[in-house]
């Protein structure tokens, strides 16, 4: 699907249009965390998360008869949000459909970048119906979350970021949806420094990603039991399956109240307001699902914006 060298062109084509992320040490917290944890504040990415790499990269490489039927895509709410900013810079319209269970404070998100936006479907296989059905009848550009190489190779270059940013660290921990950001970065990360361990975090009820490990094969989930949409998918493609399997150690299973406690300690620590899908590593090393080597150094990506811990 993809390599080093699609991830390294991948940052060439998109540095001026993203931005290059802060890291901040979690210290003097009121309950320590069991290991060194420096946290990569991807939150802070245009539109609120990772998921504008690999928006902007996709779009980069479409010509400009391509760009002029506008972009379309189904997301759970980071990726269109993504979408909706990269069309917005490019001067082109975007149609994002999402999932009933899209959070509210989103919403506003999707106008402020002037996309159309239809809520249909009760998870994300539904509303990518839609949004593949209007790609056909449209001719507009259709954007995959996860399962699309361009995508895939953007979201790897925030591994490369880590790597100049913290060349010290033992362990990445991960936040897994569809598996787009682990394969790309997982990927940057085990070809230039193979010693440093990978690990996926996916909630309980949708371990598609721990299933499809355990058999060995892309799984279908029968049904999703979370309430985190930017974490609820319930299959993933083959190539995306093989970069993982290439490149992360495992992948841990944390509760949706776990990454609510987690972003609760992040605003209430460090005034950081991240969404659950963006708590996934803090909530991994608070719950135990994670279990660090004594003396290790952790990288925690916190990975999406929004206001779960504050409430």
């Amino acid at each position: 699907m993809i390599d080093i060298e699609d991830i390294k062109a991948a940052r060439s084509r998109i540095h001026d249009a993203v931005r290059h992320t802060p890291i901040l040490e979690v210290r003097q917290w009121r309950d320590a965390l069991p290991c060194k944890v420096t946290m990569k504040l991807e939150l802070q990415q245009v539109t609120g998360s990772f998921k504008a790499r690999g928006a902007m990269n996709r779009v980069r490489t479409l010509s400009p008869a391509q760009l002029a039927h506008g972009l379309v895509t189904a997301s759970g709410g980071n990726h269109g949000l993504a979408i909706a900013r990269t069309g917005y810079v490019a001067g082109v319209p975007t149609k994002i459909f999402l999932p009933t269970n899209v959070a509210p404070d989103k919403i506003p998100k999707f106008k402020g970048w002037s996309a159309d936006i239809e809520i249909i479907g009760h998870n994300f296989d539904e509303a990518n119906h839609h949004a593949l059905a209007y790609a056909a009848q449209t001719g507009a550009t259709y954007v995959h979350p996860f399962a699309d190489a361009d995508v895939v190779a953007g979201q790897g270059t925030l591994g490369l970021e880590i790597l100049e940013d913290m060349p010290e660290i033992d362990v990445v921990l991960v936040a897994i949806g569809g598996g787009g950001l682990a394969a790309g970065l997982g990927t940057a990360i085990k070809t230039l420094r193979p010693d440093i361990r990978v690990i996926g975090i996916e909630p309980v009820g949708a371990p598609t990603l721990h299933a499809a490990m355990a058999a060995g094969h892309v799984v279908t989930l029968d049904k999703i039991d979370t309430c985190v949409p930017t974490m609820a998918a319930r299959t993933t493609h083959p190539a995306v399956l093989t970069l993982i399997q290439n490149s992360l150690e495992s992948v841990v299973l944390v509760t949706d109240e776990a990454m609510r406690k987690a972003a609760q300690s992040l605003w209430f620590e460090n005034g950081i307001a991240a969404d659950l899908s963006g708590a996934a590593a803090i909530a991994a090393l608070q719950s135990g699902a994670f279990r660090p080597d004594p003396g290790s150094h952790v990288c925690a990506i916190v990975c999406g914006a929004g206001n779960d811990g504050q409430s």
